[in-house]
């Protein structure tokens, strides 16, 4: 693989520039190297970021209430999955096709980095082996209830490991209605765990007094609006979130619940927005979420979440569309996508990138057709679907997945 640069693109979200060069790892001024002339037809963009996935749950079809009734908390959605025949469905699968599944989830939606809100004692081992940057790096708390599945070691060892590290401290909160769910805030202010380490997912139960609160700490929030409404037929309070300048990001939660990918979560959240407000959401504030908003939230803003000189060149190429590149971004879909790389590696694109690697299909590469075209794509998605499939004993079809294999 070749330093390269791309020239003629829309930049967005970092330098004023219409090149942006790539050396390593990292992006620097253009050099030698490849030279790649998008012609002005791509906008180049932050790999994006993902802020809440749970990735060995990522499943179709979602399962969720019965037509009529919603959920108060979580708990009883838990006990409807597990009678699912959809869990049945899944358990076929084992955890590493699961996980395997989840990162091309995240890849084919132009993810480059996630959360996958479980334990690094069930994941530690794994994660490295997706063919994006799922991170290790993080406290971590199921829920502060008393109902919680206890995961890690306690609330306040964990958010004191996130502290001396200098890692995020995440944990599901105000996820329902309950007397607990509704007083996380208070409660975790009572154990003096609340500060800006910590990233908090969903909050639908705030008040506006948590609000204040959190804005306050200098906290964030995982927003999955999808998830929310299909559970619960209710979101958090996103306005006055953003108008109280808590650093606001955007998560899928898993797709037992969720949305297909998180180019699908913008644009729900968008019209969600605009149904519950009557007004829009600025497709750039929508880009900020998923890029300097959620870096900063996993305490990476020093090397994700821009285009700046010297951040990793985690990069995202989509098809110019629409002439504001933030509206192009929001109405995305996956076979938009150019060119994916990840820390200056391609690993997704049209063929026409492989001039990177000089013009041949890399070792441990495979070919894949997607919207009509021929694309390159690290690992065997392909081979992965099959193998899948003869598990789960059909052709099942996973939206996440924009290709049938050949």
């Amino acid at each position: 693989m070749s330093d390269f640069t791309l020239q003629n693109v829309i930049l967005v979200g970092g330098e004023n520039s219409k090149t942006l060069g790539v050396t390593g790892e990292k992006i620097v001024p253009p050099g030698p190297g490849c030279v790649l002339d998008l012609k002005g037809r791509s906008c180049v963009y932050p790999g994006l970021i993902n802020t809440h996935d749970h990735l060995q749950g990522n499943y179709r079809p979602p399962v969720g209430p019965k037509p009529g009734v919603f959920y108060l908390t979580w708990l009883p959605w838990d006990n409807d999955l597990k009678a699912s025949d959809t869990f049945k469905e899944r358990s076929r699968l084992n955890r590493e096709d699961l996980y395997s599944l989840s990162g091309y989830k995240c890849l084919f939606s132009g993810v480059t980095t996630v959360n996958d809100h479980f334990p690094q004692k069930f994941n530690a081992n794994i994660l490295p082996t997706l063919p994006i940057r799922a991170i290790l790096e993080y406290g971590l708390a199921h829920e502060a209830s008393s109902y919680d599945l206890k995961w890690g070691d306690g609330l306040e060892v964990e958010h004191a490991k996130a502290i001396k590290n200098n890692w995020p401290f995440i944990t599901h909160l105000a996820e329902g209605f309950d007397e607990e769910a509704m007083n996380g805030v208070n409660y975790l202010e009572s154990r003096k765990i609340l500060d800006d380490h910590c990233l908090f997912v969903h909050c639908i139960g705030f008040s506006d007094d948590d609000i204040k609160k959190v804005a306050k700490a200098g906290a964030s929030v995982s927003w999955c609006g999808f998830s929310n409404k299909f559970m619960f037929n209710v979101t958090c309070k996103i306005r006055k979130m953003i108008e109280a300048g808590i650093n606001v990001t955007i998560g899928t939660d898993s797709s037992a619940t969720g949305s297909a990918n998180l180019l699908e979560e913008m644009r729900y959240d968008r019209v969600l927005y605009r149904a519950m407000y009557g007004e829009d959401l600025p497709a750039e504030k929508i880009f900020t979420m998923v890029t300097a908003n959620a870096a900063k939230a996993f305490r990476l803003d020093d090397r994700l979440g821009t285009l700046d000189e010297g951040k990793l060149a985690d990069l995202l190429v989509i098809k110019a569309k629409r002439d504001d590149p933030f509206e192009n971004l929001v109405g995305a879909e996956m076979e938009d996508i150019e060119l994916l790389t990840l820390a200056g590696k391609p690993i997704y694109g049209e063929l026409r990138f492989l001039d990177i690697f000089g013009g041949e299909l890399p070792a441990g590469y495979t070919q894949i057709t997607v919207g009509k075209r021929p694309m390159f794509v690290a690992g065997d998605p392909a081979g992965l679907y099959k193998t899948a499939r003869s598990k789960i004993g059909f052709k099942k079809v996973l939206d996440f997945l924009p290709f049938e294999p050949e």
